[in-house]
């Protein structure tokens, strides 16, 4: 089964690789940087069909996205060509291709809003990055695909490619004061879990749109608390407020992303963790830093 991964570069891609590599001798990353094992233009279409021509995939996962909220909103057109423009020109080769194949888009859990947890037909889009990324939803689902909605965490195997986790971690050891919100409410998964049900879904190939995440989410300094109290570490220097009394944050953000993942668990015969439980699993890899 030979699989191609876009994006690979970033915190995500660093480690689904090693784990689709487990089920498959035919993994095969792709983009711009020189890291990849065929670097391409994914945002030219001419370059982006030469390419899978060559190397005929029967699983593509695209990991591209321009997650920055802010960037999003004051440059649209930027994330219309990053989130939507890129899949378009993979779903354009898909759709060409004499053969079968099947995508894997990497969703968000910021197309939710209101009180969760939220259902996959329960979509609000409050920002320019939710509207790009359920744009790309509805593009992905042209073919055969997967649209997973997510978020995750824990320690980066990437140089300055930095996790939620990574940067409460950072903020507590440079004694920096820094605001958490306990009025946002989020159900990630850690990176390691989400591989791991990335790799069950190209074999199972479901079709259509899933959430996967953790379950009993928590608001984020909910999270950024226990977690410091799991690895024993002072956490005076945080602040517990609501994201309505900020004045530094230039985007609306979505204030509970929880979601239901009845679903998920359903059609894949699954069972996902807790938040608290995905918590525990990435304690060990910050000992050494913490």
């Amino acid at each position: 089964m030979k699989i191609v991964v876009i994006g690979a570069s970033g915190l995500l891609g660093s480690v689904l690789v090693p784990k689709l590599e487990l089920i498959s001798n035919e993994v095969i990353t792709l983009g711009w940087s020189a890291s990849n094992h065929y670097r391409c233009d994914v945002g030219n279409r001419e370059s982006i069909n030469h390419t899978l021509d060559i190397l005929k995939p029967i699983i593509i996962i695209n990991l591209v996205a321009l997650t920055d909220i802010d960037l999003c909103e004051s440059d649209p057109r930027q994330a219309f060509k990053v989130n939507v423009q890129i899949l378009e020109n993979i779903v354009s080769w898909i759709e060409t291709s004499s053969r079968i194949c099947h995508l894997v888009q990497i969703s968000t859990d910021h197309v939710y809003d209101g009180m969760g947890p939220h259902l996959e037909s329960q979509v609000m889009l409050t920002n320019y990055y939710a509207f790009s990324k359920y744009a790309a939803e509805l593009v992905a689902l042209r073919v055969s695909a997967t649209v997973l909605r997510t978020n995750f965490f824990g320690k980066s195997k990437r140089d300055k490619k930095v996790s939620f986790t990574d940067w409460i971690i950072k903020n507590i050891k440079d004694n920096e004061f820094f605001f958490l919100f306990n009025d946002v409410f989020f159900s990630p998964l850690s990176m390691e879990t989400l591989a791991q049900m990335i790799s069950i879904v190209i074999t199972e190939k479901p079709q259509g749109v899933y959430n996967l995440g953790s379950r009993e989410g928590l608001s984020k300094s909910a999270f950024a608390l226990l977690f410091a109290d799991k690895l024993n570490l002072e956490s005076s220097n945080m602040k517990a407020t609501s994201i309505d009394d900020v004045t530094f944050m230039k985007t609306y953000r979505p204030k509970d992303m929880r979601m239901d993942v009845t679903k998920f668990e359903k059609h894949l015969g699954v069972s996902l963790p807790t938040l608290e439980d995905e918590i525990d699993s990435v304690i060990d890899d910050y000992y050494e830093t913490a």
